[in-house]
Formats: C-alpha cells, structure tokens, sequence
C-alpha cells in the first residue's frame, strides 16, 4: 500500500483541513493518489496551484490527482480542464467521510464525474475534525469557517460559504483532549473568527469562548487566537486581553488599507481612526501585545496619498508583522470591474510596504534584546514567544516545553536567545 500524496497551498486553516482529510483518507483506505489542497485568495494563488498539480502528476506517473479546496470551490472548470486531475472536490465534500470512500482506488479510475462541487452557500454547519493536533507542540482548532461579509476584493466567501460556529462545548472538549494530549499551546483559528457565535444559540461571541477555555481548560499553558477583524471585538475579548496572561499578547488583524474611501470602496467595516483606536486600546490593556496586519497595496484607484496613508498605519497602530498582498483582481468581484493601476505600481508599492514591515520588525527584534520570554520549543533549536516571534538557541533544548529564555541578539528576522 501506498499513502497518498497530500499538497497544501495557502492559509493555517487550509493546512488544518489537510490534516482531517489525511485521516478520513486513511480511515477510508484510499491508496496511492495526489490530494491538493488549493486556495484563491489571489490570482497568483490560482496560478501556483496549477503548477503544483503538474509538478505532482510528473512525480507520481499514473497516480490519481484529487483537486480541492477554495479555488476548487470557486473555479471547478478550471482544473477540471487540466488533463492531469481526475476529480475536483468542493470545500465541504473534501471533509465529508464518505466522499474519501467514493474516491478509493479502483472506483476513482473509472468515475465519470469529473467536478464534484456542491453549493458552499447551502452549508449550514461546521464540524468540529477531532484530529490529534496540526503541527507537534502547538495545537490548531478549528472553531468557526465562512464569512457573512462581501468586501469587494475578496473570493473566500465563494470558497467557504457563510459563517458558521463550532459550539463552545465542542470546542472545550477537543482542547481538553490536546492538552491531555501533551499540547501546550492552542490556537482557535477559522475564516471570519470574530463573527464565531453569531448562528449558535443566545449568539455568544468570541470573547464569551475564550474566557470559557480559560476557564474550563485549566490545565493549557497558553492560548492564542488568529487573524481578527479589530471592529468586531467584543468585551469579553478586551477583557481577555487585560487579564488572561494565559492568552498570549499577539493578534493579527485584518486592515488591509490605511485610507478611509479605499476602506469604503473595499466594503471593509471600519476606518482608519477606527484600527488606531483599537491598538491604543489593546496596548493599554496589556502593554506588551504586538500586532500582525494584513494590508493590500496597490487597490483599484487607490493614490499615492491614498497609499500613503497605509504606510503611516504601519507607525499609527504600532504593527510589528505586516502580510503584504499586491493587489490581485479575482473573477466576480467587484473590485475586479474598478479602474485598475498599472501592474509596476501595484508592485513598487507592496515592494515599500514590505521594506517598512522589515524594518519595524528589526526594531522589535532589537527591542527584546536582554529580555527575558517564555518561548515553546517547537524544534530542538526553535521556539516561538509569547508575541509569536521565532527565537533560535545555539544548542537543543527540549521539544515541545516552555522555558524561560534570555534574549541575546537578532539576526533581522528572528531572536537569538
């Protein structure tokens, strides 16, 4: 027997469901096939998603190719042109069992239907995949998937649906297992996390779940949320953050433009004073959070004052982790129909706001220096603080623990400790 070959492409969550799907593969007994796992967040996305699946094909001759995932979900017909792949799955059929089932070999070889792709918009729920934990000394948890909202620029609702919520108790129990598990960090992770509660009765919201793992799940060391949309931050949340040491001091926000006409042609639900004024707040309540970002340059009719405005958020919120997308038009959304700037410009001005990431990154990185952190091992030589910054150690250390660490220099990117 030989295990198939699994390829992910594109964001935590995606990597999360690659690991589900190993398991309902395995439990179904699929052998030797190419499962890929796409994503559409850009055009480029797309495009690297297509090589991967030839690249696969060359390497793995006769072998099956599966294609999932969001691009899968948004553009079936496009990989189901491509003569290496054998079938495409929707988002929700790739974590449904009885889909791994149907694609044992020798059943794939002879199916006739090609494209398996459901509409996403009429999936109501999401399923909490009991895996053992993506990734060896940190634990993901899937809590909620989908989005509500429709900014302009923006496929993945098309990819994952509407938002919908894993239960609180679903939640807990499965954190309750990792951390028997030997676990020392979880981190809740889903497509819109802010938005998790609002379909669950009495519509908790993400501030009530964290405060109930903290809680109810005594026992976990450390407890970390994923990319957040900052205006929809709940009390509750605020008050984690004031109060929880065991959740860490680091959250990636989704802001995507410093100018407030480009935020309303992006849809986006806040305004430039609006990311400020949350940063200010958060670091009041706990001085020693950083912040990651999210931030699109080069939008449809976005100025260079326009643009601008995006550097200076950089300094006004004080972001230390800056995810740069050139913007990349994707097929039915609106942002695709604006007048477009010039592909140079698009990438001059994310090539500026990547050099103005790495030097605020540099000035964290000297910042810590003499100080001492708890950083989780997630390798012999590697571990990650309290604020999700790497540290590398000259000698092995114990995988999986949290020591305390002094902090001895940087070397642009990472700590040195």
């Amino acid at each position: 027997m030989t295990a198939p070959v699994f390829s992910t492409l594109g964001c935590r969550l995606n990597a999360y469901e690659t690991e589900a799907m190993r398991e309902l593969a395995s439990a179904a007994g699929l052998e030797r096939a190419v499962i890929v796992n796409t994503c559409a967040v850009t055009a480029e996305a797309v495009r690297k998603a297509r090589q991967e699946i030839r690249r696969l094909a060359r390497e793995n001759p006769g072998a099956p190719v599966i294609v999932t995932g969001c691009a899968a979900q948004t553009e079936p017909e496009t990989f189901a042109a491509m003569p290496e792949v054998t079938r495409v799955i929707g988002n929700e059929g790739k974590m449904r069992a009885e889909t791994w089932v149907t694609l044992r070999a020798p059943d794939l070889i002879g199916a006739t239907e090609k494209v398996q792709v459901d509409d996403i918009m009429s999936v109501r729920e999401t399923a909490l995949h009991l895996i053992d934990g993506f990734g060896r000394h940190r634990a993901y948890v899937q809590v909620q998937n989908g989005c509500d909202h429709r900014c302009t620029f923006c496929i993945i609702p098309y990819g994952r649906g509407n938002s919908r919520s894993v239960p609180a108790g679903a939640v807990i129990e499965q954190i309750r297992r990792l951390v028997d598990k030997g676990f020392n960090e979880v981190v809740l992770t889903g497509v819109d996390l802010t938005s998790w509660g609002a379909d669950l009765p009495a519509n908790p919201r993400l501030g009530d779940l964290v405060m109930r793992i903290l809680r109810l799940v005594p026992d976990l060391p450390r407890l970390r949320i994923s990319s957040i949309d900052s205006i929809e931050a709940d009390e509750n949340l605020m008050q984690a953050i004031a109060t929880e040491p065991r959740l860490m001091p680091h959250l990636h926000l989704s802001l995507q433009a410093g100018d407030d006409l480009i935020l309303k042609r992006m849809k986006r639900r806040h305004l430039r004073d609006d990311a400020i004024r949350f940063c200010e707040e958060a670091r009041r309540l706990r001085p020693d959070i950083v912040f990651g970002a999210d931030i699109i340059a080069g939008f449809p009719t976005e100025s260079e004052a326009m643009f601008e405005g995006s550097l200076r958020l950089v300094e006004e919120c004080g972001l230390t982790f800056l995810h740069v997308f050139p913007f990349s038009p994707r097929k039915g959304t609106p942002a695709a129909r604006m007048p477009q700037l010039k592909g140079a410009v698009v990438k001059e001005r994310a090539a500026r706001l990547r050099a103005v990431g790495e030097a605020v990154l540099v000035r964290h990185l000297a910042a810590q220096i003499g100080r001492e952190h708890q950083v989780l091992l997630e390798g012999p030589r590697l571990g990650r603080t309290e604020q999700f910054t790497e540290v590398t150690f000259a000698a092995d250390m114990p995988e999986g623990r949290i020591i305390t660490a002094r902090i001895t220099g940087h070397d642009g990117a990472r700590l040195t400790a």
